[in-house]
């Protein structure tokens, strides 16, 4: 299945390795956003990887 949706939930702590891992999807500003109107599937690998890699565990996805 294809990753269809992607956001951040609150308690991100700024580290910046969302955006490390895969910054066609993460943007660091104050707080990580998730850049939207992409293709999710085209980065799902990475989404998975920056979602895994979150200290606090704040990403999540849906496929």
């Amino acid at each position: 299945m294809a990753i269809t949706k992607v956001w951040i939930e609150e308690n991100c702590t700024s580290c910046g390795l969302c955006s490390d891992i895969c910054p066609e999807v993460f943007v660091m500003k104050d707080l990580a956003t998730v850049v939207q109107g992409i293709q999710y599937s085209d980065y799902e690998e990475k989404i998975k990887e920056a979602a895994e890699s979150c200290p606090v565990e704040v990403i999540r996805y849906i496929e």
